[in-house]
């Protein structure tokens, strides 16, 4: 499988850059082997009238999981993700996300989950394959 070099500047991504106008102006802390953010999706965010779009609560799971890999300079893409909704998230409500590995490096990916909760209850979780690129390390 062919490697390649991304751009490590993210200034404009999505999720997690307070300079991007439209994104998730997502913030992290570690504590051990855990990452973590706090979201509160807007109205801008909705799918049906109220609730939260699954498409901007996946993205959420995923750059949790993507930032516990650049917390530990592995710059990595992700390759694969499953996710589970439980519950439906309501506009205005926070959510909290939490990540970690549960596996890699084997042959260039790492495995890792994540689960948001509102109000201390689940209401969705994640696992994705994430593939390093040759800015690892």
């Amino acid at each position: 499988m062919a490697r390649f070099e991304i751009n490590t500047d993210t200034s404009h991504c999505f999720a997690c850059s307070p300079q991007n106008e439209y994104g998730l102006h997502l913030s992290f802390e570690f504590e051990g082997e855990i990452c973590r953010t706090r979201f509160v999706p807007q109205e801008r965010y909705q799918g049906w009238t109220g609730f939260t779009h699954g498409g901007i609560l996946a993205t959420v799971l995923d750059e949790t999981m993507a930032q516990w890999l650049w917390h530990k300079d592995i710059v990595a893409m992700t390759a694969e993700m499953e996710v589970r909704f439980i519950k439906a998230v309501p506009v205005g409500r926070e959510v909290v996300v939490t990540a970690a590995c549960r596996r890699g490096p084997s042959h260039g990916l790492y495995l890792l989950e994540a689960g948001m909760t509102m109000d201390g209850e689940p209401v969705a979780r994640a696992k994705a394959k994430f593939m390093a690129t040759e800015n690892s390390g």
